[in-house]
């Protein structure tokens, strides 16, 4: 098998005496679409960030494409394009959509005013939002901001061919929106691994059974800071383990401990 794109080997992870993960393993290999689900506060989102080299374990070691990366992302540059789009969406409320979106461009480059409102016309027509550079945030549905933020995650500095993110990672892409708002965003997931420009891979964190049914193809569930599980979608409606089982039910009997 070709060498893990991404590899954590037993990370953990503790805020106060709460341990989120717990020497934990995670693979992703380049070309996947992988969902990462469980329980709420089981580590999910903390993992994103590990990945992200937004946060940086307690314990255990992170490859990227081989090389083990040593401290935060800002400590030395990934081999790797790695882009985070937030739960929240993450917008600043006072920029415009086109300054949000070209926000890394116009503070990390020396690119002219002009060729950057080009790019970003060009991520903005990606996520079927052309035209709508000069509004702000708050003048957005929130499908429509989760999707300006998914242009801002896939931007990328000319200036340098090798910044574009070959990863993305999505913390909960659909919560909070209606169905159809969901629909478009699990397509948009879909459309943006396969065009010039996207990504080649990406881990999603999701508790949306449609969204992980129409956006993955390898699951890994989470649970008390481990991996208990890993499979396909197919392999959730035959599957046996109990931990899955009792999380697609939604059932309050079983392994996974109900909260409140």
């Amino acid at each position: 098998m070709a060498e893990p794109l991404i590899e954590l080997k037993g990370v953990s992870k503790t805020f106060g005496k709460n341990a989120v993960l717990d020497n934990a393993d995670l693979t992703i290999h380049r070309g996947e679409a992988l969902a990462v689900i469980g329980p709420s506060g089981t580590g999910k989102s903390t993992i994103l960030r590990i990945i992200a080299g937004l946060l940086a374990p307690d314990a255990g070691e992170i490859y990227v494409q081989g090389q083990r990366r040593k401290g935060l992302i800002e400590d030395s540059a990934d081999p790797i394009g790695i882009g985070m789009v937030f739960q929240q969406a993450a917008l600043f409320d006072s920029l415009t959509v086109e300054e949000n979106v070209g926000f890394l461009l116009y503070e990390h480059s020396n690119l002219p005013r002009r060729r950057i409102r080009e790019l970003v016309n060009q991520k903005l027509e990606m996520v079927g939002l052309a035209g709508i550079g000069s509004r702000l945030p708050a003048e957005l549905s929130g499908g429509m901001r989760k999707r300006v933020s998914f242009a801002r995650a896939i931007m990328a500095n000319p200036e340098n061919p090798d910044g574009s993110p070959e990863v993305l990672l999505y913390d909960e892409p659909t919560a909070g929106l209606d169905p159809i708002a969901s629909t478009v965003i699990e397509d948009l997931v879909r459309q943006l691994q396969s065009v010039q420009g996207g990504c080649s891979s990406y881990v999603m964190v999701t508790h949306q059974d449609s969204t992980i049914r129409r956006t993955a193809d390898r699951i890994v569930f989470l649970y008390q800071g481990k991996v208990q599980w890993q499979g396909t979608v197919n392999d959730i409606d035959t599957t046996d383990h109990p931990l899955v089982r009792q999380f697609f039910s939604g059932s309050v009997e079983g392994p996974i401990q109900v909260i409140g």
